[in-house]
């Protein structure tokens, strides 16, 4: 009984850990990334435009991102009570890296991404970082 009890509490913190990790990693990574494509383009009289453009795309993912795929694989790994760090660092890699996928497709609303391959590997390596930090807090005694 007071495993469960324990596990109410150490699942839910261990995920807002996690999530506030993911998210963390994301805008860092994502800050980079825009500026790099913002200093390596010529800024004469488009640059407010290039770069307001490049705040909205990234307002919009960050819009489209959800925490569900992540969730899903909480979920799965907690009932399943599976142990393995590669278990939930792949699934948080993967439950981010589709979200990118998703909102290029228009199912979350925001259809104008125009390069994934620069994307994919910062939601990537946030859903790594996230699914790390899960397994070090509740993953590893699920």
């Amino acid at each position: 009984m007071m495993r469960v009890l324990g596990r109410l509490f150490v699942v839910p913190f261990a995920f807002l850990l996690a999530a506030l990790a993911a998210v963390a990693v994301l805008l860092s990574l994502g800050l980079e990334r825009i500026t790099h494509v913002i200093s390596s383009s010529n800024l004469e009289a488009d640059g407010i435009d290039l770069a307001f453009t490049a705040i909205y795309g990234v307002i919009g993912l960050a819009g489209a991102a959800t925490i569900v795929p992540a969730l899903l694989v909480v979920i799965v790994g907690e009932v399943a009570r599976i142990r393995s760090w590669l278990f939930y660092i792949a699934g948080g890699g993967i439950a981010l890296a589709v979200m990118p996928l998703l909102a290029a497709s228009g199912s979350l609303g925001s259809g104008n991404i125009t390069n994934l391959g620069t994307i994919w590997p910062v939601f990537a390596t946030a859903g790594f970082a996230g699914g790390f930090l899960y397994w070090l807090i509740a993953g590893r005694t699920a």
